[in-house]
C-alpha cells in the first residue's frame, strides 16, 4: 500500500510554516531523529535514515551534496561531514523513502531546516537511498552513544598520555611506559588499576602511537606508590581521597581505536560514598614503540653494510601508504603478485584501517579515509569489502573481495590517518620571518657545546628532500620549494648563528636532527642570507609513468639523418652523430610512447613562471622546463650504454577521466601543468622520444626512464619516478617486459642503493 503525503495542515503545522520557513522553499517538521545505518563499528558512515510519525524511512540522493551531509553529520553530533554516497552504497533501506531532492545551504543545524519535496513525496527507489561518511571527531560537548560511559552526558573522554614514574621512562622518548591519565571535563584523571587488562592498555597504547603492549612489573610499581602513600607529604596521596580524580573503571575488548568507544565507569556508582579505588592504584601501562620511533644510535661502516644486506633480504612490507601530507597517513597500497595496487573504500573503516597502521609500525588509526581523499593510485584494486576484526596482525590476515568483483574505480581508493607517538621533533624546529607560518627561514635546536641552542641551517646542498624534512616535522606537510637565498626573510633575534651544515636527508627521516650533516659547522657561504628556508604546503603533486604503456609500444626505428636536424639541435642523440656525414645516414633509435600520470593531490606545474621559458624555433614551442625527464639504457650492472631525454616537456594534460576539465594546453603560450587525476601523453612518433641506440652492440639491458630526475619540482612521492624494463636488443629487433615503476617492487634488486641514486640522476 503506497503512503499518501496528508491534504490539508493543522493549524500548528501551519504557523510553524509560516513563521519559520522562507516563501517557495517547503519547511521539514517533524524530524525528531536520524541515525545511519552501515558497516560494523562505525558509527560515523551509512544508509542516512530518518525518524517520521514513529518509522523510519530513507533519503533519496538526488540533489543531496555535500552541504546536505554537512547538515545532517551535525545533528548526529559530528564535526563535519567528509563526503557522501549515492546510489544505496550502504546497503537499500526499508520503509518508506520519506525525503527526496533536499535542499540545504549548509548552515542549518539540523534537516528540519532544510527544504524538500515534502514528507514521502519522493520519486525514487530504494537503489537511490543516500549515505552520509562523517569526520569521526564529535562536537565538543557530544558523548557518542557508543562510548557507555557512566556519569554527565554532555562530557567525554578526550585525551590520554602516559605519565613516566621510573627515572629510566622519564628520559625515553617518546615516552612508552607510566601511569594512565585521561582527559575528562578539561582536567587530568589517573585510571584504577583495578579491573585493568591488557585489553585496555592495548586501546591506550594504539592513540598513543604504538602498534603493541607489553605485561607491566606490577609488583616493583606496588611498591613505589605504598612508599608514596606512607609519606603525609605526598601530594599524590592527597588527590586519591577524591573521587574526582580518578576515572572508576574501563572495559576495552582491544580493538577500539579510542577509549571514548570503550565502556568507561567516570565515578563510583551513585549513593555509594567509598572511595572509587579502594585499595587500588593508578593504571600503568608499558607500550612498544614501531621500528621508525626506535632511538637512533649511530652504526660504525662495517655494521651499515651488512645491515643494508639483511635488509635486503628482508621480506618486504606488503602494505605502504602513499601520497600522505604528514607521517602515518596516505592512501593505502597492498603488494599482490608482486604488484602494488589499492583498496576499495566499501565498508572500510576504524577497525580494518586500525590493522593497516599497527602493521606499519603506527599505533591504531585516527581516521579511515574514503572517496580517494589521499589522491587515487594507478593500476589494480586489489581488495574491496575488507573485514577486519582488529586482532589480524596484517591487512592480508582480513576478510575480503577482489578489488573488481563489485565494480570499485580509483576515485573509491582507501585512506588512512594513523596514530603517532609524539616525539617531541616538533619542538626542535620553527619557521621565522615568512609572509605566513607556512614559509620561512628554517631554525633549529641542537646541543652546542652542551647546551641547547636555537640556531640557522647552511643552504649549502640545500634541496627538496632537506625542506621534506622539515616540513613533515613542522607539521606542514610537504615542501612545495627549497630556498637557499634568505636574504629578505628576518630570522628570531639571537637566532642568527648557523649551528647546523652539510644537511644531507634520503627523505625518510622525521626531523632534521636525524639526517647525515657536518660534525663541525662549516658553511662556504658564511651566515646570514645564505641560510636555509622552506615554503611547505599540504597537498603536493605526484608524477608516475604508465610502464604498460612504455612496454606495449616500444619498437626500432632507422630514421634519417635528414628528418633529424631539431633534434641533433636538442642534443636528443648520441655524440658520434656529431662526426656523421649530415645529411646522409641515419640513426638507429629504440621509440616508445610515454604516458605521465599525476596522483597526487595538487597540479604539477613548473617551477618558473611564463616569463622564463625559453622558445625553441626549430620544434616552436616553449621549454617550461630544463630537464623533465632522462632516457637511458645501461648494462646489468648498471653501467650507461646509450643515453636520451627531454631536454624540457611542453607540459599539458592530453587526456583527463570524465566529468574532469583539462585546465592546461601548450597552443598559444598557454599555461603549462598536469591537472590532478589527468596525464600527459608523448607519442612514439614526436621528436627525442627515444633512446639513440646507434652503437650499442646486441644483448641484455635495463630500460630505464626518470621523470623529474634532479627534483626540480617537489612531488609528495618521489619513489615512483623511476620505470625500469628488461631489454632484449638482437641486433634487428627490440623487446622489453618486465616493465615497472621503481616502486612497484624491488626494481633494484640487484643494484646498491648509492648506485640507484646515481642512475635517477644520470650521473654513471
Amino acid at each position: 500500500m503506497m503512503w499518501s503525503p496528508p491534504t490539508a495542515l493543522s493549524p500548528l503545522m501551519l504557523l510553524l510554516l509560516l513563521g519559520q520557513a522562507p516563501p517557495g522553499r517547503p519547511q521539514l517538521l517533524g524530524t525528531t531523529k536520524l541515525r545511519l545505518v552501515g558497516p560494523e563499528s562505525r558509527p560515523e558512515e551509512g544508509r542516512l535514515e530518518v525518524l517520521y510519525q514513529g518509522q523510519w524511512g530513507t533519503v533519496c540522493d538526488d540533489n543531496f551534496a555535500v552541504q546536505e551531509a554537512t547538515v545532517a553529520c551535525r545533528q548526529l553530533g559530528f564535526k563535519a561531514a567528509l563526503t557522501w554516497a549515492h546510489s544505496a552504497k550502504y546497503g537499500q533501506g526499508e520503509g518508506p523513502i520519506w525525503l527526496d531532492n533536499v535542499r540545504c545551504v549548509g548552515t542549518e543545524s539540523s534537516l528540519d531546516q532544510c527544504g524538500s519535496n515534502g514528507w514521502g513525496v519522493s520519486d525514487c527507489s530504494h537503489s537511490e537511498d543516500v549515505g552520509v561518511v562523517c569526520h569521526p571527531q564529535r562536537q565538543r560537548g557530544y558523548l557518542s552513544e557508543v562510548s557507555n560511559a557512566l556519569g554527565p552526558q554532555d562530557q567525554q573522554l578526550e585525551e590520554v598520555r602516559l605519565k613516566p614514574i621510573l627515572a629510566g621512562a622519564k628520559r625515553h622518548n617518546p615516552v612508552t611506559e607510566g601511569a594512565v591519565e585521561v582527559k575528562y571535563k578539561g582536567h587530568w584523571r589517573q585510571v584504577c588499576d583495578q579491573g585493568w587488562t591488557m585489553n585496555n592498555s592495548r586501546v591506550v597504547c594504539g592513540m598513543l602511537g604504538f602498534p603493541s603492549e607489553v605485561p607491566v612489573h606490577n609488583l616493583y610499581y606496588r611498591k613505589v606508590w605504598n612508599l608514596k602513600m606512607k609519606d603525609p607529604k605526598s601530594r599524590l596521596k592527597n588527590l586519591t581521597n577524591k573521587n574526582s580524580f580518578w576515572i572508576n573503571q574501563v572495559n576495552c575488548l582491544g580493538t577500539e581505536p579510542h577509549l571514548a568507544n570503550c565502556q568507561v565507569q567516570v565515578a563510583p556508582a551513585r549513593g555509594k560514598l567509598r572511595p572509587a579505588c579502594l585499595g587500588g592504584m593508578h593504571a600503568v601501562v608499558s607500550c612498544v614503540a614501531g621500528p621508525r620511533f626506535h632511538p637512533l644510535k649511530a652504526k660504525p661502516k662495517s655494521q651499515r653494510k651488512e645491515s643494508r644486506a639483511e635488509g635486503l633480504s628482508r621480506q618486504e612490507p606488503r602494505v605502504r601508504l602513499r601520497s600522505g601530507a604528514n607521517v602515518g597517513e596516505g592512501r593505502v597500497e597492498v603488494l599482490v603478485n608482486r604488484q602494488w595496487g589499492t583498496v576499495c573504500d566499501h565498508r572500510w573503516n576504524l577497525i580494518s584501517a586500525s590493522v593497516v597502521c599497527r602493521q606499519l609500525g603506527f599505533g591504531s588509526a585516527r581516521e579511515a579515509l574514503f572517496g580517494a581523499q589521499l589522491g587515487q593510485g594507478l593500476g589494480p584494486i586489489h581488495l574491496s569489502e575488507v573485514h577486519c576484526r582488529g586482532y589480524e596482525r596484517t591487512l592480508s590476515d582480513c576478510l575480503a573481495l577482489e578489488g573488481s568483483q563489485n565494480g570499485c574505480q580509483h576515485e573509491n581508493d582507501a585512506a588512512v590517518r594513523c596514530n603517532v607517538p609524539n616525539m617531541g621533533f616538533q619542538n626542535q624546529v620553527r619557521l621565522a620571518g615568512g609572509r605566513s607560518p607556512e614559509e620561512g627561514v628554517v631554525e633549529v635546536q641542537v646541543e652546542v657545546n652542551g647546551v641547547q641552542r636555537w640556531g640557522t641551517v647552511c643552504s649549502d646542498h640545500w634541496g627538496l628532500m632537506e625542506a621534506m624534512v622539515a616540513c613533515r616535522q613542522l607539521g606542514l606537510g610537504f615542501a612545495s620549494h627549497a630556498i637557499k637565498d634568505t636574504w629578505y626573510w628576518q630570522g628570531t633575534p639571537g637566532a642568527g648563528e648557523m649551528v647546523m651544515s652539510g644537511v644531507r636527508c634520503s627523505g625518510t627521516e622525521l626531523a632534521l636532527q636525524q639526517c647525515e650533516r657536518h660534525g663541525p659547522v662549516h658553511c662556504s657561504h658564511g651566515t646570514g642570507r645564505f641560510s636555509a628556508g622552506v615554503s611547505c604546503t599540504n597537498s603536493a603533486p605526484d608524477l608516475v609513468m604508465n610502464a604498460q604503456l612504455v612496454q606495449e609500444t616500444a619498437y626500432l626505428e632507422d630514421r634519417p639523418l635528414s628528418l633529424l636536424y631539431c633534434a641533433h639541435e636538442e642534443n636528443c642523440l648520441s655524440q658520434s652523430a656529431d662526426h656523421m656525414d649530415w645529411p646522409y645516414g641515419h640513426r638507429r633509435l629504440l621509440r616508445f610512447s610515454s604516458q605521465i600520470h599525476n596522483l597526487g593531490r595538487a597540479d604539477f606545474r613548473p617551477k618558473t613562471g611564463r616569463h622564463s621559458w625559453i622558445w625553441h624555433q626549430c620544434h616552436r614551442h616553449y621549454h617550461s622546463i630544463e630537464v623533465f625527464t632522462h632516457y637511458d639504457l645501461l648494462t646489468l650492472n648498471g653501467s650507461k650504454v646509450a643515453e636520451g631525454h627531454k631536454a624540457s616537456f611542453c607540459l599539458e594534460d592530453t587526456n583527463c577521466p570524465t566529468g574532469l576539465q583539462r585546465r592546461y594546453a601548450c597552443a598559444n603560450f598557454g599555461e603549462q601543468g598536469v591537472t590532478v587525476g589527468c596525464w600527459d601523453t608523448y607519442r612514439h612518433d614526436i621528436d627525442c622520444q627515444w633512446v639513440d641506440i646507434t652503437d650499442v652492440s646486441p644483448g641484455d639491458y635495463i630500460f630505464q626512464v626518470v621523470v623529474n630526475p634532479k627534483y626540480e619540482v617537489a612531488e609528495s612521492d618521489f619513489s615512483n619516478n623511476m620505470m625500469q624494463c628488461r631489454c632484449k636488443y638482437d641486433g634487428h629487433r627490440v623487446w622489453l617486459h618486465n616493465c615497472h615503476t621503481g616502486d612497484s617492487y624491488r626494481a633494484n634488486a640487484e643494484l646498491s642503493l648509492e648506485q640507484e641514486q646515481r642512475l635517477r640522476n644520470n650521473i654513471i
